[in-house]
């Protein structure tokens, strides 16, 4: 494959050797590039043997590697298209979105290049056996998998691909390999819970070390399921039975390897209403960005930071915060922690309930733009409105509802701080900041 080369740094290696931006790089010491994950595992040799086509001819020369840049620039990571998911869950996610959105949000990623670039879970179905043979060999480590169940027959039906319940022994072979998995199951009331899901961990479980934390997270249920699989939500009663199985299998493995490995996402203790486990539970945190431990990590770092600060400091104003209806308590409570500090500060949080979704969608990561205004307009936002930046896309200023950050500025008449869902000592800094 030939990889066009979009810019050649000024006097590095290649610009001396006259390569320029329209090239395209063959190969390197005779492994044919495909993406960056090639480039930059070949790049490392100690004599580099570069073949090019260079003005429609071909060119090739010789570097001594000294370990610095040489110089070539490429469009993306990828290198080409990215890989589209060929399954059909019955319990996507994106097939759940309404009509009339930008095109990205209906792409169904699951590139195995993303994963080790980016840490996005893939389901296997996309690779071949030399994907396979070609993390091993250049160690590509972690891989994280959307398992979803161990059973073959269930997974196929799950995924509605024929190939679903075959993939999982690239499971086997990675973990033989050594290289280091991290999995989620995505769990459905009635199909992969249950047996099923005692089935799966323990599987799994057999797979330590080399599998390194399983995270079960619920289905997200909208109301744009018209025409789609009959899927029932998690209720206080069936979420608290998952909690039981995971935490059961969890505290056993604990004793025998020292490690929990298997974790229930917040959401499931929201939904059962009990208690988010202390922070000792969550160990390292191995699923964060998967939603396991996101609370108490949350609270913990807010609490320390609020700890820390001087009372006597001159904090006052009003400020407002909006969050998803899951958050929405966490974030109430930080407030009034940090309030009892200072006296005269007033902060206004407000719970967005999602019309765009439905309320069963309660994550501020889906809360649009449409419903930020609709739910604060007219209302007492103060100085500035903070929001988790996980409600904007498309490098921060757009809502999902294609909504700009500028245009929700203007809509409230309040200036919009976004940040980090997952810091507490970020969103402490921006509301006693005050700018």
């Amino acid at each position: 494959m030939a990889v066009e080369i979009k810019n050649v740094k000024k006097w590095s290696a290649c610009f001396f050797r006259g390569i320029r931006a329209g090239d395209k790089l063959l190969s390197i010491n005779s492994n044919e590039i495909n993406d960056f994950l090639d480039y930059d595992f070949y790049i490392r040799e100690d004599t580099l043997c570069l073949e090019f086509e260079h003005s429609g001819r071909m060119k090739k020369f010789a570097l001594r590697n000294k370990g610095e840049d040489i110089g070539l620039e490429f469009e993306s990571y990828l290198m080409d298209k990215q890989k589209r998911c060929r399954n059909k869950c019955i319990f996507c996610f994106i097939d759940q979105n309404p009509e009339g959105m930008r095109e990205s949000i209906y792409f169904k990623d699951d590139d195995s290049r993303l994963s080790f670039l980016f840490g996005n879970y893939i389901t296997l179905t996309n690779l071949t056996d030399g994907d396979i043979e070609r993390i091993i060999k250049m160690h590509i480590s972690p891989v994280n998998i959307s398992v979803h169940t161990m059973n073959r027959e269930l997974r196929v039906k799950m995924m509605n691909n024929k190939n679903a319940g075959k993939s999982l022994d690239y499971i086997y072979r990675l973990a033989e390999a050594g290289i280091e998995i991290n999995t989620q199951l995505v769990l459905c009331p009635g199909i992969n819970d249950g047996k099923e899901l005692r089935y799966s961990i323990s599987e799994l479980m057999k797979l330590y070390p080399a599998v390194q934390s399983i995270a079960a997270v619920p289905v997200g249920i909208t109301k744009h399921r018209a025409g789609l699989f009959d899927m029932p939500e998690y209720n206080q009663h069936t979420a608290a039975e998952v909690i039981d199985i995971i935490e059961t299998m969890g505290a056993s493995f604990k004793e025998k390897e020292g490690v929990r490995l298997v974790y229930a996402a917040d959401e499931f203790y929201l939904k059962a209403q009990r208690e988010i486990p202390d922070e000792d539970y969550y160990e390292d945190y191995p699923q964060l960005d998967n939603g396991v431990g996101m609370w108490r990590s949350f609270l913990q770092e807010a609490h320390t930071f609020i700890s820390g600060l001087d009372e006597n400091t001159d904090v006052k104003g009003s400020v407002s915060l909006a969050t998803g209806s899951a958050a929405y308590p966490l974030i109430k409570a930080v407030a009034e922690e940090l309030t009892a500090v200072y006296s005269e500060l007033e902060i206004n949080v407000y719970e967005i309930k999602n019309e765009f979704y439905g309320h069963t969608v309660t994550v501020a990561g889906l809360v649009t733009g449409g419903d930020l205004i609709r739910e604060l307009k007219g209302r007492k936002l103060g100085q500035k409105l903070i929001i988790p930046d996980v409600m904007l896309r498309s490098e921060g200023d757009l809502f999902l509802d294609n909504v700009s950050l500028e245009k929700a500025q203007e809509e409230l008449g309040v200036k919009i701080c976004p940040v980090s869902a997952s810091s507490g000592d970020a969103l402490i800094e921006e509301i006693i900041s005050m700018n």
